[in-house]
């Protein structure tokens, strides 16, 4: 995929705020720290515009990335992060359950897990929502440059069972380092705005 344009254009909270001009929408969870601004930019092929902090917990809107005037990426905030209060972990939960229930141009949802690890309570919730909600959903394995390529099959298999994975559902495996999955995850994209 040929990145020709990229901007930033909202941080939104409320329902009003989210962009009028009806394009697709490709939604990004997952945990704080499993790598979802690095995944942003490397799909969009540059380095810094999503913002990579060590500080987990720093994504608290639906970040909007518009690219090629053509899709929008809506980054959630990162679940699970112990040092966000619970009052706000609760509006969290509100306001990317509002965006799951009524987002008409929202066409795929990538559930970002860190192949490394086993899915958390909270990843598997995640997905039990989409799953509710009826959202078509693309897991995507980061940080697989982290471990050796013989594990991959083995770590796969464990975020599918963990997750109950829907047969149906892509999983992409993908590495912000080296691109690996890159124009695989962009296939699976395209095709789902097409739907």
């Amino acid at each position: 995929m040929k990145i020709l344009d990229v901007q930033f254009v909202i941080s939104a909270v409320k329902p009003h705020q989210y962009p009028e001009d009806a394009l697709p929408e490709i939604a990004l969870a997952g945990r704080s720290n499993v790598g979802k601004s690095s995944l942003i930019n490397k799909m969009i092929m540059r380095k810094n515009l999503a913002r990579t902090s060590s500080q987990p917990g720093k994504t608290q809107q639906l970040n909007y990335y518009r690219v090629n005037d053509s899709v929008y990426f809506v980054d959630f905030p990162g679940y699970g992060y112990a040092k966000v209060s619970k009052t706000q972990r609760e509006q969290f939960g509100e306001m990317i359950e509002t965006y799951l229930r009524e987002r008409e141009p929202l066409k795929l949802q990538l559930l970002i897990i860190d192949i490394r690890h086993e899915p958390s309570k909270d990843d598997v919730l995640m997905y039990q929502w989409l799953k509710h909600y009826e959202i078509p959903t693309c897991i995507v394995a980061t940080k697989a440059d982290k471990i050796p390529r013989s594990k991959w099959d083995k770590h796969i298999k464990m975020i599918k069972t963990t997750l109950e994975a829907d047969p149906r559902d892509s999983v992409v495996l993908f590495s912000s380092e080296t691109g690996l999955g890159r124009e695989q995850l962009w296939d699976v994209i395209n095709e789902a705005i097409a739907t």
